[in-house]
């Protein structure tokens, strides 16, 4: 077969898995620091820094709704005890217990256990981060074999930058971190006919560190699948093979279906076609209707003048929204004015506030009310990563 073969993709897959289970313990601890769950704590006389106890995180996952109860939650912390994430502060119990015991992240306390799996892990997050931060030109759309491709790379200025950061010595050894790289799921070929070689072969990266993981993905063995298959709510995928415009898919299994414009530039999932990222317009799609987005989410449509009368039942909100490495995680729809049709709940609309029926009002400074969701979505996808967006929302939301 063309690509890196079944067993190797197979390999890819559950190494990928393993890396979910490593960044979701890693974004959950960032959050518990922030949240000062995790502090120094004395017991006995004596001080345990940077732990937490147990009853007291159950709680915090219930508050912040990442489980629905306590039994899920234990189950949640139990899965990060068990892929050894954290562990009892004296390691005298081997499950996670939902009582005033103290445990800690073994990466608070330098104890996780740095095998060659875990490195490539760490190694690949860390180069991530490291280009998404930096001024840099190596990620940008390119074409190859016909296709137009998001956010890819041409391998042989990869290796040219591995260098001159200094990641890598030589370049063999980096020509070694692209293919392991590649073999652990974190990047790939962009139609996943290749396996990583120094040249001119276009190559994206197939894991979003920055995507924020639902705790609850952690009990499912399928969690990716879940939540980025074809049928996810935020998945973007090609229509078809001659490199179409593509949209942003939104489920409702009970609702008619519809396509609707994309404002997320990219995803990655295994199971959304095998060749990984794919770009996004702001157009509609002429390909085959597919299950996309239900019917408007608006009780009914209202007017500008209406908005903006005072005294109306309204109130203006602003958001700033960071675009992460796919996008800004919603969906606008209709025309003047237009409304938010679907919101990420992993994404940064969420984080930043943003819900469904809300009234666009203005994107960065440009007033939008006479506009309609193309235009909008166009006004998105061609500004800045970071959007500030005001919006009108009824007061009964």
């Amino acid at each position: 077969m063309d690509g890196i073969g079944n067993t190797m993709q197979k390999k890819a897959a559950e190494l990928e898995r393993m890396a979910e289970v490593l960044v979701t313990g890693e974004q959950l601890r960032l959050r518990l620091h922030e949240s000062k769950v995790i502090k120094d704590r004395r017991h006995h006389l004596r001080t345990y820094p940077n732990c937490f106890v147990g009853k007291e995180l159950i709680d915090w996952l219930i508050e912040h709704k990442e489980a629905s109860d306590r039994d899920t939650a234990i189950k949640i912390m139990q899965k990060l005890l068990d892929q050894s994430i954290v562990h009892h502060v004296c390691d005298e119990h081997k499950e996670f217990k939902d009582m005033k015991l103290l445990y800690r992240f073994r990466k608070d306390d330098g104890t996780f256990p740095l095998d060659n799996e875990a490195k490539v892990f760490m190694r690949g997050q860390r180069i991530y981060e490291k280009l998404m931060n930096t001024e840099n030109n190596l990620l940008q759309t390119r074409e190859e074999e016909g296709g137009s491709f998001e956010r890819a790379l041409v391998a042989s200025e990869f290796l040219d930058w591995l260098l001159q950061e200094g990641e890598m010595a030589t370049r063999e050894e980096a020509e070694q971190l692209g293919r392991r790289l590649l073999e652990h799921g974190i990047i790939q070929h962009v139609t996943n006919k290749h396996h990583f070689m120094d040249g001119e072969l276009l190559y994206q990266f197939r894991m979003n560190f920055r995507r924020r993981r639902r705790l609850m993905e952690l009990l499912s063995e399928r969690s990716r699948t879940i939540h980025e298959s074809q049928d996810s709510p935020f998945c973007l995928r090609k229509q078809n093979s001659e490199g179409g415009n593509t949209s942003f898919l939104s489920v409702s299994p009970t609702k008619e279906i519809k396509v609707v414009s994309a404002v997320r530039r990219s995803s990655m999932s295994s199971s959304c076609g095998s060749s990984g990222y794919y770009s996004s317009s702001p157009t509609l799609s002429s390909s085959p209707p597919v299950l996309c987005n239900p019917k408007s989410v608006l009780k009914r449509q209202v007017s500008p003048e209406e908005l903006q009368t005072p005294g109306a039942p309204y109130i203006k909100k602003t958001f700033t929204i960071v675009g992460d490495a796919v996008g800004w995680g919603f969906v606008v729809r209709g025309s003047k004015p237009c409304h938010i049709q679907a919101v990420d709940p992993s994404g940064p609309a969420a984080a930043a506030g943003m819900k469904v029926s809300q009234f666009v009002v203005s994107v960065n400074g440009l007033n939008v009310l006479s506009l309609d969701y193309r235009t909008v979505s166009s006004l998105i996808l061609t500004g800045p990563r970071t959007v500030v967006m005001e919006i009108m929302e009824g007061v009964e939301c």
